[in-house]
């Protein structure tokens, strides 16, 4: 039965405009599904921004030795990627020439980018290698120093210089590998005997992303879920925090019967402030992705920044952006402490760029945000089973950077010929779109930005000033949920068939052990109805978009492959249960860019920017296309940017130096305008945000050059390039 407007009137009352983002909204919310009644609710509510009395003083602490070095993967414990040197600057940038370069010499048979931003202290540099080492390098020269094996990959994303720790005789370098936490020597690289035992400490999760380390703690996010203190003496868990509520903790109530393993990870980096021993942690959407089924309510952790005391590992405040996302929105990035201007003082914040295009821009010490934040009323979904949030973002200050919504008129314009492909494919597949629409059954949803908006990369900052940059990525998605009997084979559990042997040495690792895509690789389910045999073949013998040819694949070995992907040579299996009409099983179809016919993203240009963002007003200051297409260059089309993966690092010199994108190439922008200053065209794509320092008087740009997952059609190296000015 309907429930009398006066009732949902007085339920939205209770649930945002009271100024705190930190209590969970009621469990009832939870049951407006229903579309006529969600069309009852007000178009807006708002989270009122902090006012000038609660605003947290800036502590203005002398900063980190003029921002010289580089201590901790994305430059120090505040993330800010900022270097206060000068010696390269706007008016001699273009200068600037490869001092030295570092091969590793170490790549695997199947390489992987290393994703880390290397550090430097006292003129060493510290990195991992493609080969899953760690070795330490003269910051003047690139000669290797010394080199450690842990034995398994050290951490994807970033290592940290630990100076005068309270116990040891030496400083440190820490990271993660596997379920260890590894400190070495950092004159040596040798195991440190006096943290935890002989150098190691078991931890209770792996870890993607750099350590932090307050006191004689040391905090690590887990890369499944949770965020964990260590004792470094002793080796001891001295607290953990559950990104997934447990049973009578806080905000248990937003996962009413979650799925078995359900989380909300920290992939994507933590800051720490160090005056005040605060930990900023940002999560992950719930898992499994899309699933709005599986995983009701609100959800919280999932979805935010939270606020931890290093000390107790407790709760401090958070901060939700999406509510109970179905999207793959992850708050995606390392949050970013700066300092701003605002009601006529010096105030601390945390920004924290999002997948969705937003700065969650907030009070450091309350949490409460700067600007208003503004939801919106979302759609309901149609789906039996499902389940949406009344509300989500739609915010209007700090503008957002990123699309939120895609629609006809964002369709691709390089070509009558392009736009049409897409056209045709929306028409032919029923496609969906709209502002935070949830997925339709047996249709698929074009979405933005699931790459980000802002992904691992994140943001940099200039401290004295409040401004921040940072790359983005603008393309679209096509995303399928379906509920057909031929859906629910698990192929891992069947006897391989002929095909399937092929398919499992040459093709799972980039679609998935059932096909299904992985990232950048498109999903290979139903391709027999949407392409011929001979369409097959000839990907196969010339290759398309990001994958390679393979022409060793020949014969009966072609045929076999062939009769498996077209779905001719398995064996009939039951359907899953779906019966439950409380919650029934869904599939997802994986992860597809939409794409043209020629592999060119399906939305209008720009597809990569680089963003300077104004801190103190919200506003966007100016926004630049990040990465060139040559040969749409040549026939015209102004520069589009393209997919790109590597980060910006800033300097007191006005330049912004940036890589990570298709064409290899790293690049510097004027800090004021945007205006592009100096490229150079690295071996390997860019796969990190450089690195600023100065040795022996001299300022250097460092940045590792590997290629990137996000760019299987490029080759992978293990090249470190350094530049200097002559």
């Amino acid at each position: 039965m309907p429930r009398p407007i006066s009732v949902l009137f007085g339920l939205v009352l209770m649930l945002g405009f009271s100024g705190t983002a930190q209590e969970p909204e009621p469990i009832n919310y939870w049951a407006i599904e229903s579309a006529a009644e969600r069309a009852q609710l007000p178009l807006y509510k708002t989270i009122p921004a902090a006012l000038p009395h609660e605003l947290t003083p800036a502590n203005e602490l002398p900063p980190r030795t003029d921002y010289r070095d580089w201590y901790r993967s994305h430059g120090d414990h505040a993330g800010s990627r900022y270097s206060g040197l000068t010696q390269i600057n706007r008016s001699n940038v273009k200068n600037l020439k490869p001092a030295w370069t570092y091969r590793s010499q170490d790549l695997p048979e199947k390489p992987a980018a290393t994703q880390t931003n290397p550090i430097i202290v006292d003129g060493v540099m510290y990195l991992p290698t493609v080969g899953h080492h760690v070795v330490a390098v003269d910051a003047t020269n690139g000669e290797e120093r010394w080199r450690f094996d842990p034995g398994e990959p050290p951490s994807q994303r970033g290592i940290f210089y630990w100076r005068n720790p309270p116990a040891g005789d030496g400083d440190r370098i820490v990271f993660t590998s596997g379920l260890r936490l590894i400190a070495l020597l950092a004159d040596t690289g040798e195991l440190d005997p006096t943290f935890g035992e002989a150098g190691i400490i078991p931890i209770a999760d792996s870890c993607k992303v750099p350590v932090v380390v307050f006191g004689n703690t040391v905090v690590i996010a887990g890369a499944k879920r949770h965020v964990y203190g260590y004792d470094a003496t002793t080796g001891a868990q001295r607290w953990v925090f559950h990104t997934v509520p447990e049973a009578g903790e806080f905000g248990s109530e937003t996962w009413p019967d979650p799925e078995p393993g359900a989380s909300a990870n920290a992939w994507s980096g933590i800051t720490l402030d160090e005056a005040r021993g605060i930990v900023y942690v940002p999560t992950a959407s719930p898992k499994p992705n899309f699933m709005g089924d599986l995983n009701q309510g609100q959800n919280l952790f999932a979805n935010c920044i939270i606020a931890i005391d290093v000390k107790t590992g407790e709760r401090l405040w958070h901060f939700q952006e999406l509510r109970h996302d179905i999207w793959d929105k992850d708050v995606s990035a390392p949050p970013v402490l700066t300092t701003i201007t605002r009601a006529g003082q010096r105030i601390d914040v945390v920004a924290q760029v999002t997948k969705s295009g937003n700065t969650l821009l907030l009070d450091r010490v309350s949490g409460k945000p700067i600007f208003p934040f503004r939801l919106r009323r979302a759609p309901t979904t149609t789906i039996p089973g499902m389940k949406t949030w009344p509300y989500q973002p739609d915010v209007e200050l700090p503008e957002p950077f990123g699309t939120q919504e895609y629609t006809l008129d964002d369709v691709t314009n390089i070509s009558p010929e392009s736009r049409q492909y897409i056209l045709d494919m929306f028409e032919r597949d029923r496609a969906t779109m709209g502002w935070m629409l949830p997925t339709a059954l047996n249709r698929p949803n074009f979405i933005p930005n699931i790459n980000g908006g802002a992904e691992w990369t994140g943001a940099a900052t200039d401290p004295t000033n409040g401004m921040l940059y940072l790359n983005s990525n603008e393309y679209s998605w096509y995303i399928t949920l379906t509920q057909r009997k031929e859906d629910f084979v698990d192929e891992t559990k069947l006897d391989p068939t002929p095909g399937r042997k092929i398919y499992e040495v040459t093709c799972i690792v980039c679609h998935g052990p059932n096909r299904e895509g992985t990232g950048e690789y498109p999903a290979l389910i139903n391709l027999n109805r949407r392409a011929t045999d001979q369409d097959v073949i000839d990907i196969l013998q010339n290759g398309k978009n990001v994958m390679p040819p393979a022409p060793h694949i020949q014969g009966q070995d072609l045929s076999d492959l062939v009769d498996y992907l077209m779905d001719r040579d398995r064996p009939v299996t039951k359907q899953a249960k779906t019966d439950q009409a409380d919650r029934p099983y869904y599939k997802f179809h994986g992860f597809k860019r939409l794409l043209d016919q020629d592999g060119y993203h399906g939305n209008k240009p720009p597809w990569g920017l680089l963003n300077a963002i104004d801190l103190n007003t919200g506003k966007i200051k100016w926004q630049v296309p990040l990465g060139e297409y040559p040969e749409l260059t040549k026939r015209g089309i102004p520069i589009t940017g393209t997919r790109n993966f590597g980060g910006a690092s800033v300097t007191a010199g006005g330049v912004i130096f940036v890589s990570g994108t298709r064409d290899r190439k790293i690049r510097a922008f004027d800090v004021d305008d945007g205006t592009q200053l100096w490229e150079y065209t690295l071996p390997f794509v860019g796969s990190a945000p450089p690195s600023i320092y100065e040795a022996d008087g001299k300022q250097y740009i460092v940045i590792p050059s590997t290629g990137g997952r996000f760019f299987p059609e490029q080759p992978k190296g293990d090249a470190y390039v350094a530049f200097a000015l002559e």
